[in-house]
């Protein structure tokens, strides 16, 4: 039987983005925004998403990542109540929910940073935060510096050496799990924390919940030393994404193959994505716009656990300034839908089946068949069966024969409809200018 995670396919929300949420948190009364986030459920439904990653939410005073309060839903999106009722419906609908776990710093409103901030020496939490000295003062103007997360001193780092800290923490996860019913945590930054508090937390959430999910924010590193038996269940997969994307743009499929082939041990375990909150959408990065349904046929068909980011069904843009991500994280609705809704929309639901519906993308072994720049198949085997991609980023239709690594005699294509001959152990396949399709073959 296979978790829940080892089958998903993730929506990714950053709701105080979707929901056009002040930029600044001075309300004093909670926002009703959940009811529009409510309405989503059946469009990411649709889409064959099995699961939400949503975050920041938790009581923050800007972006979502400086804590407030890690116990209260943030006020302008709106209650805890009305947090608890979205994970709910989302349960009803086939959906797991996983929040961002912001663990390796606060915001300076959090009660512990406060109290430093008021007793100086004297506060019980001096040993709460990282890198406190009573020596000198920080660039904000405290009686006291601090580790900063990237030197950001609105961002100062938690101790998670300290058991009182883990302690705290643990209990907040707990009360996620008791108060809300979440899946899981994707970890904020999670290249920075320390070893020993991941591990300590496997541990204590193990016992919370059943295929209780942690994931780690990663972008560059071994990702084995993070995913493992002692630590956590999946990181971000960085290095697909960025061999993904220029893979396309400079027509270089050797590039994504040697990637796949690097990553092998622990592959099928990773969280993949062509964009999210922090990075450019896919829909402005690919110098072809004729590349979004082949990119995102290798997303979901290559090992991982394939995410989507909202508005990436619809071919939405964005890039970052270097004073801003916001157009990274627009206000969308998904009534919109009605008005965004193109041909990309219904191939992701398509694939998102397909993902769903075939068991060789859950731990299918992961097989080379042929590799050019431009063209690419691969397939992920079952025990007594295969599917197999072929892509083609050129801009010009392709004509392609595939070893079949099974005794068969024809193959279902998923894509287009329709059967096609084996012969001599292989296929022949005509692939579309900037297409692809996938077959599905069952062994005789």
């Amino acid at each position: 039987m296979h978790t829940w995670y080892e089958k998903a396919v993730f929506y990714h929300m950053y709701p105080l983005g979707m929901l056009g949420a002040p930029k600044q948190n001075t309300e004093t009364e909670a926002a009703g925004r959940f009811e529009e986030l409510n309405q989503w459920i059946p469009h990411i439904r649709d889409l064959g998403c099995t699961a939400i990653y949503i975050g920041p939410l938790f009581e923050s005073s800007t972006h979502g990542y400086d804590t407030r309060d890690y116990k209260l839903v943030d006020r302008r999106l709106g209650t805890n109540e009305d947090f608890k009722a979205f994970v709910s419906l989302c349960h009803q609908s086939g959906i797991q929910v996983v929040v961002d776990g912001v663990f390796n710093h606060t915001g300076r409103e959090f009660f512990a940073f406060k109290s430093l901030q008021e007793q100086g020496e004297g506060s019980p939490y001096r040993d709460w935060y990282r890198g406190v000295n009573f020596g000198w003062g920080s660039p904000l103007g405290d009686r006291f510096s601090y580790d900063a997360w990237q030197g950001h001193f609105e961002l100062p780092c938690l101790n998670l050496q300290n058991p009182a800290v883990k302690d705290y923490l643990f209990d907040v996860i707990r009360f996620w799990i008791e108060e809300f019913d979440i899946d899981g945590i994707r970890l904020d930054c999670a290249n920075v924390l320390d070893f020993q508090f991941m591990k300590d937390m496997r541990r204590a959430t193990e016992g919370m919940k059943k295929d209780f999910w942690l994931m780690g924010e990663v972008i560059h590193g071994d990702y084995a030393r993070w995913v493992n038996p002692e630590m956590l269940h999946s990181v971000t997969n960085y290095e697909l994404h960025k061999s993904l994307y220029s893979g396309f743009n400079d027509h270089n499929f050797f590039e994504i193959a040697h990637n796949v082939r690097r990553l092998e041990s622990i592959h099928r375990k990773l969280y993949t994505f062509v964009d999210n909150h922090d990075e450019d959408r896919i829909a402005s990065k690919l110098r072809d716009k004729e590349h979004l349904f082949p990119i995102y046929l290798c997303l979901f068909t290559l090992p991982g656990i394939p995410s989507i980011y909202y508005g990436g069904e619809w071919a939405v843009p964005g890039t970052r300034t270097r004073t801003s991500d916001e157009a990274l994280r627009p206000a969308l609705d998904a009534k919109q839908d009605a008005e965004l809704h193109c041909d990309l929309t219904d191939q992701i639901s398509l694939l998102g089946k397909i993902h769903q519906e075939n068991p060789e993308y859950h731990d299918g072994v992961y097989q080379e068949l042929l590799l050019t720049n431009r063209q690419y198949a691969f397939a992920r085997r079952a025990e007594k069966s295969i599917c197999i991609t072929a892509v083609n980023n050129d801009s010009q239709e392709a004509v392609i024969t595939v070893p079949v690594p099974i005794k068969a005699d024809t193959a279902e294509d998923l894509v287009n409809g329709g059967t096609l001959p084996i012969e001599g152990g292989k296929v022949t396949l005509t692939l579309e200018a900037n297409g692809g399709t996938v077959l599905k073959i069952r062994e005789d």
